[in-house]
C-alpha cells in the first residue's frame, strides 16, 4: 500500500495527514505539528488526532480506509455474544484497542482504530497461535465495544460467549418418552415457538433477571422480566401464541401438557457450557384468558460470588462468620421472598463445605444444586416434610443442618433440639426484622429459654438497586433538615456522598445491580435476657439498637452516604 501524497499550497503533505488537509477538516501547519507532537509523546497520529484535536472518529475511520486499503466494519452491529470465544482476555483487548471479531479458518479477524498498530496484531498472533487480519473501526464505537466486553467479563458472559449458534438452543430438558415424541411431532410445525422461548431464557440470563412472566391477557400477551427487584416488559408476543408458548414451556418443564385446570411445578435446564448450567424454576396458574406461567432464575454462581460480595458490613460480616464457625446453635436468615435469603444461606453452606463435614439440606424446592452437600426434597404428599426430614437427618451423623423454612412448631422444635444438641442449624422465617423473628417463634409456641439458648444470630435482610456508577450524579436538591429527619446522623452528612439516578447506556434507569441491606443481631446475653422475660418486637428492637446493631434503615442509609444507593431506594426498601 503505498500512501497517496496530495498537494496543498506550497508544500506536500502525504499520507493520512494530507487527507485531512484536501478535505478541509485541518490546515496544513496543524498537521505537521500533530505529526510531530504525537512523535515526541510516543503517541500514534490517530490517537493524537482523535484524543487532541478532536477530529470525528468516524471521518477518520472512512479516511483511514481509503488511504491503506483496509475495509470499515461497524461494531455496533456486532452482537458480542458472537464474538470468537475469549482466548484474547478484556484486559488485552484495552491495552491494544483490538477486538477480535470473527475467524476463517486459521485467520482471526481483528477490529482495531488505527492501521498503524502493528504490535497489537502482532501481539494477538502471538496469544491465539492463528494469523491475524485488520478491519478497521470508528474508534468511539471500538472503545465502547471493549468497555461492553470488560463490563461483562464474569464467568456467565464467559459461559455465553462460548456457545456457536446452534448450542445457544441446546437445552437439557428431563422429559418422559411420550413428551419427546410429541415434540418431535410437532417440531417442524413449532420450530419458531422453540427459538423464540430459548432466544427468552437466553436474554433473560444475559441481563441479569430474577424471573420471567408470560402472561396472556384478553387482547394481549406480554412477557416481562424482573430485573434488579422491578418487573419491566420486554416483548408482546400475538395474543393467538399464548397456548403453544405455553405447550412449549410445560413440556420443556416436564409439565402434564393436557392440565390446564390446575396449577403445576416444574424445571427446566439450560447448558451454557460443559461447566455451566442454570435452572429455571416453573410454575403455572391458570387465569381467566390462559395459564401464567412464572420462571424464576437459579443460578449456582450466585453462591460462589463469596461473603465479600453480598453487601454485609464489616461488622455484619465477622458476626455471621463467627456464627458459621460455631460447633452449634441457630443461624435465622429472614426477609420477604425475592430478598436474597437463598443466596445469604447458601454462601453460608459453602463456606462450611469441607470434607471433614458432614451437610444435609431440606428444602422446597431445592432451588440450587451444590456438590457435596446432601440436598433433600420435601414431598408433603408422600409424608416427607421438613420436620420428617429432620428427624431422618438425626439419625445421620450430621455436622450442619439447613432447614428451606421454618413454618410450624413441629419443624421449629426439631430444628432447636438440632441446634441444642451439637448440631449447626441456618434456616429461614418470613419476617420483616430479627425482632419480629423471636416473636414469630413464641407465636408458633417454642418456648423463649429454647430460642434465648438455641439462636446465635439473626439476619434480616433486603436487596436495594445499585446506582450505576457510570451516570450517577450528586443529590443536591434535598435540604439538609430533610436528611436529618430521614435518619441521617450530622458526623454521616459530614462526610456523605449521597447520589442520584440519572440513567445512560449502561443501566436502566439509572441503576444496575442490586446489593443487600442487612441488619445483622448477635443474640447477646441482654438480649437473651429480654427474650426470656417476654418482651415483645419493641423492646427487642430496642435492645438490639443498645448493643450497637444497626437496623435495616440504619443500614440502607451508610450505603446511601457512601454513593451506593439512592434516597428512592432507602425508602423502598425499608421503614422508619
Amino acid at each position: 500500500m503505498n500512501p497517496a501524497t496530495f498537494t496543498t499550497r506550497d508544500e506536500r503533505v502525504g499520507g493520512l495527514g494530507g487527507r485531512l488537509v484536501a478535505a478541509d477538516i485541518l490546515n496544513k501547519d496543524r498537521v505537521i505539528a500533530a505529526e510531530r507532537e504525537a512523535r515526541k509523546i510516543h503517541l500514534s497520529f490517530m490517537r493524537y488526532l482523535i484524543d487532541t484535536l478532536d477530529v470525528d472518529s468516524k471521518v477518520l475511520a472512512e479516511m483511514a480506509s481509503a488511504e491503506y486499503g483496509i475495509p470499515v466494519f461497524d461494531v455496533t452491529a456486532m452482537n458480542r455474544d458472537m464474538l470468537p470465544d475469549h482466548q484474547i482476555d478484556s484486559d488485552m483487548m484495552m491495552k491494544h484497542r483490538a477486538v477480535p471479531l470473527f475467524r476463517r479458518g486459521n485467520r482471526l479477524f481483528v477490529a482495531i482504530s488505527d492501521p498503524m498498530n502493528v504490535a497489537a496484531l502482532n501481539e494477538l498472533k502471538f496469544a491465539t497461535g492463528m494469523n491475524t487480519d485488520a478491519i478497521l473501526a470508528d474508534d468511539t464505537a471500538l472503545d465502547q465495544l471493549i468497555h461492553d466486553i470488560a463490563e461483562g467479563s464474569n464467568s456467565l458472559d464467559r459461559d455465553m460467549a462460548t456457545l456457536s449458534t446452534d448450542d445457544q438452543y441446546d437445552l437439557e430438558m428431563r422429559t418422559s418418552p411420550a413428551e419427546e415424541e410429541a415434540d418431535h411431532r410437532d417440531a417442524a410445525d413449532n420450530t419458531p415457538i422453540v427459538r423464540f422461548v430459548n432466544k427468552i431464557l437466553l436474554d433473560a440470563i444475559r441481563q441479569g433477571a430474577s424471573d420471567i412472566h408470560f402472561e396472556p391477557y384478553e387482547k394481549v400477551y406480554r412477557v416481562r422480566f424482573r430485573t434488579d427487584g422491578i418487573l419491566r416488559e420486554v416483548i408482546k408476543p400475538p395474543r393467538n401464541l399464548a397456548p403453544r408458548l405455553a405447550a412449549r414451556l410445560k413440556i420443556m418443564s416436564q409439565m402434564d401438557i393436557s392440565e390446564r385446570r390446575v396449577p403445576q411445578d416444574g424445571r427446566i435446564q439450560m447448558k451454557l457450557s460443559k461447566r455451566r448450567a442454570i435452572d429455571f424454576r416453573v410454575n403455572t396458574l391458570p387465569t381467566l384468558y390462559g395459564e401464567k406461567i412464572v420462571l424464576r432464575i437459579l443460578d449456582p454462581s450466585s453462591t460462589r460470588m463469596g461473603i465479600d460480595a453480598l453487601g454485609y458490613e464489616p461488622e455484619q460480616k465477622a458476626l455471621y462468620l463467627a456464627a458459621l464457625q460455631k460447633p452449634q446453635g441457630m443461624i435465622l436468615v429472614t426477609g420477604p421472598t425475592g430478598s436474597g435469603k437463598t443466596v445469604s444461606l447458601y454462601t453460608g453452606l459453602g463456606i462450611l463445605n469441607e470434607p471433614e463435614r458432614n451437610i444435609s439440606t431440606a428444602e422446597d424446592p431445592v432451588e440450587i444444586n451444590m456438590a457435596g452437600i446432601n440436598q433433600v426434597l420435601v414431598n408433603p404428599k408422600v409424608g416427607l416434610n421438613f420436620a420428617e426430614a429432620l428427624r431422618s437427618f438425626l439419625r445421620q451423623d450430621p455436622d450442619v443442618i439447613m432447614v428451606g423454612e421454618i413454618r410450624d412448631l413441629e419443624t421449629a422444635e426439631i430444628a432447636i433440639k438440632a441446634a441444642q444438641t451439637g448440631h449447626l442449624v441456618l434456616s429461614t422465617v418470613h419476617t420483616n426484622s430479627a425482632a419480629a423473628t423471636v416473636t414469630r417463634l413464641l407465636n408458633m409456641g417454642v418456648p423463649a429459654f429454647n430460642i434465648a439458648a438455641s439462636v446465635t444470630v439473626i439476619i434480616a435482610q433486603r436487596l436495594a438497586r445499585r446506582l450505576c456508577s457510570h451516570c450517577a450524579v450528586s443529590e443536591t436538591s434535598v435540604p439538609r433538615e430533610a436528611l436529618i429527619q430521614l435518619g441521617f446522623s450530622a458526623d454521616q452528612l459530614h462526610h456523605a456522598q449521597i447520589k442520584k439516578p440519572v440513567g445512560c447506556k449502561h443501566c436502566k434507569g439509572g441503576y444496575k445491580g442490586r446489593v443487600g441491606i442487612y441488619e445483622v443481631v448477635k443474640i447477646t446475653k441482654a438480649i437473651a435476657s429480654a427474650i426470656m422475660d417476654g418482651a415483645n418486637s419493641l423492646e427487642l428492637d430496642r435492645s438490639a439498637r443498645e448493643a450497637g446493631f444497626n437496623d435495616l434503615r440504619q443500614s440502607a442509609l451508610k450505603k446511601c452516604a457512601t454513593g451506593l444507593i439512592s434516597l428512592e431506594e432507602v425508602s423502598r426498601v425499608t421503614t422508619d
